[in-house]
């Protein structure tokens, strides 16, 4: 194949777009900024996790204080009941006595219900605490968050930027080129990710192999306008004054 040494040459312009293009799609993989985010997101659901976790427990403990509380008036009622009876006047010895016995059986109940009640009461209030915190972690890195996405998204925005610009001069360039040169550099550069580079001080720019004396013999006996490929790579090496030739 021969192409015109200046097209060729500006195939070293059509690899530098490509090669951009590159690394504007891997930075959009390894973005810091999209890290970051992720980094707040699962330390949001954590957060969220957590306070959803305390959330249950206070549940659990005000379903515990209302038992409690219930069953406290519940005895309270049973003494007042007691209580009136003694003081009627209509009770027997016996059922005196029976009533006296249980009122002190009744006050001990109370007294383990009243001490179970406070002990719970003392849970929730640490358990509320907690609840408070909780939720205070999670609305500052909620917020933490939000802040990392513009961030991203700027720098995302960016890329798009810098991406539509290197697609727009890969367009005016393509234009520029044999259709069988350019099918040769797609197809190369699909295959190894570098199409064409510069041949320079013996090296091949694409895989830096420096290329024996025979080959640099053959490449220097070849017309100008001859497409060399690297035997190494296979890219299209670009000969200029560079190349020492």
């Amino acid at each position: 194949m021969n192409v015109e040494p200046s097209v060729q040459a500006t195939l070293l312009r059509l690899a530098a777009v490509d090669a951009e293009l590159t690394r504007i799609a891997h930075r959009r993989t390894v973005l810091p900024e999209q890290q970051e985010v992720t980094r707040l997101e699962t330390e949001r659901n954590a957060h969220k996790d957590a306070a959803v976790a305390v959330e249950i427990v206070l549940d659990d403990l005000d379903r515990d204080i209302t038992k409690l509380e219930g069953e406290v008036e519940a005895v309270r009622k049973r003494e007042q009941r007691d209580r009136g009876m003694l003081t009627s006047g209509s009770v027997g010895a016996k059922q005196l006595s029976e009533i006296q016995h249980e009122l002190g059986s009744l006050e001990r109940r109370r007294s383990v219900l009243e001490d179970e009640l406070l002990e719970v009461m003392e849970r929730r209030e640490a358990s509320a605490a907690d609840h408070e915190h909780a939720g205070a972690r999670l609305s500052k890195t909620e917020m933490d968050l939000a802040d990392a996405q513009r961030v991203r998204g700027e720098a995302l925005a960016d890329l798009e930027v810098a991406q539509g610009r290197c697609e727009s001069d890969r367009i005016d360039l393509v234009a520029k080129f044999p259709t069988d040169l350019l099918a040769v550099y797609d197809r190369q550069r699909a295959q190894h990710g570098v199409g064409a580079a510069l041949l320079q001080a013996r090296k091949c720019g694409a895989c830096r192999i420096e290329l024996d004396r025979g080959e640099l013999a053959r490449i220097a006996k070849a017309a100008p306008d001859a497409v060399v490929r690297c035997p190494e790579c296979g890219a299209i090496m670009v000969r200029t004054k560079e190349s020492g030739l």
